[in-house]
């Protein structure tokens, strides 16, 4: 095939594990590293990149599984391709790290696409907006009053961003009693004017989660992420039905059934949805979709670099994460990165594709596998 007409020639993988720049946790889990698998996606002597956190396994699963299924294939029919990814994992299971697997696929096949059309990859997708709104994400119950203070404080009043968010629901629901002082501490520290966001990840049951949502209102909270396991779309549904804060979750959504379940049981006033982990920016632009068809925004869940500019492309857009082991790590490993100051990123003015480019004297510092 030409250049007019390419095929993919080639996958690449590799596996960077990057320490967190101090113990990180939240409701239901404690970490020390963050592990990225990089995937770069090759034709007609043009690169895309494409990325997802995940376990170290997921690199095999590229390799082995999906590899077979995408070189050859033309590098414009990228629908074609998620599907054919699909059909290739039917017996090994779809949910978890294949699901992971292939999404950086599909993001790196984006991203290829649209460097061959040297576009920006908004403007292969066409925008809705010119602009993405972020909020600043990170509080872990790891994290002492003092640091805390510190990354809200240098979120809001250095980078302007007036929304932010912090971890929950600690030690399993466990300790209702330091949840909620941390909730004070950070109104405090961001003041009256910006709006504040926790995630329980899960860690509360329904009753409890009810007490905690209903206790966050007078400390004005506008966003309860997973107060109970994203499982129980009923227990969500109820959480939400007796609380006045938005209720949001999806970020486990491995594949397009799952979003449909959640619309479908009210579980959720925002759907969450990662395009590292649902099947890519093919997958996440359905997801969009169905949520639109139910009324609801999209909240892009994490790796903001992934969603910039496939977020820039819907119209029923409440914000991207601006998550900050994430981001910290793709400032490290990618050239091209997006500036949130004042509250937004403009995706589309770096270049062709999503604008980055992996650095690899940094990335082979972190190399594993």
């Amino acid at each position: 095939m030409s250049r007019l007409d390419p095929a993919v020639d080639a996958l690449t993988v590799t596996t960077h594990t990057v320490p967190t720049d101090a113990p990180e946790g939240d409701g239901t889990l404690t970490w020390e590293a963050t592990t990225i698998v990089v995937v770069q996606a090759h034709a007609a002597d043009t690169t895309g990149l494409g990325w997802t956190y995940a376990a170290p396994a997921t690199a095999a699963v590229i390799r082995d599984e999906l590899a077979a299924s995408i070189v050859g294939r033309p590098a414009w029919d990228i629908p074609a391709a998620n599907e054919a990814m699909n059909r290739a994992v039917r017996n090994i299971g779809r949910p978890g790290l294949v699901a992971c697997a292939i999404s950086a696929v599909d993001i790196a096949l984006w991203d290829l696409k649209a460097r061959l059309l040297d576009l920006p990859l908004v403007d292969l997708l066409g925008a809705a907006r010119s602009d993405v709104p972020v909020y600043g994400s990170g509080g872990f119950t790891t994290y002492d009053d003092d640091r805390q203070d510190r990354q809200l404080r240098a979120w809001v009043e250095d980078r302007g961003i007036p929304r932010v968010k912090i971890k929950i629901g600690e030690s399993w629901g466990g300790r209702e009693r330091r949840d909620l002082e941390r909730v004070v501490r950070a109104r405090a520290s961001i003041g009256d004017r910006t709006r504040l966001y926790v995630d329980a990840n899960g860690a509360y049951d329904r009753k409890q989660a009810v007490r905690m949502g209903r206790a966050l209102v007078d400390l004005d909270v506008r966003w309860f992420e997973e107060p109970v396991s994203s499982d129980d779309l009923a227990g969500l549904a109820a959480v939400r039905d007796a609380v006045v804060t938005d209720v949001a979750a999806g970020e486990y959504g491995y594949a397009l059934p799952y979003f449909a379940a959640m619309t479908a049981a009210r579980a959720v006033d925002c759907l969450q949805a990662d395009a590292t982990r649902c099947g890519g920016l093919t997958v996440w632009l359905r997801a969009a979709a169905l949520a639109q068809a139910h009324g609801l925004d999209v909240s892009g869940h994490c790796a903001p670099h992934a969603h910039a500019h496939v977020a820039a492309a819907i119209p029923n857009l409440r914000h991207l994460e601006w998550f900050h082991d994430h981001v910290r790590i793709e400032n490290l490993l990618f050239d091209g990165t997006l500036d949130p100051t004042g509250g937004s990123i403009t995706p589309g003015t770096g270049g062709p594709g999503h604008g980055l480019t992996l650095r690899p004297d940094r990335a082979e510092r972190f190399r594993v596998g």
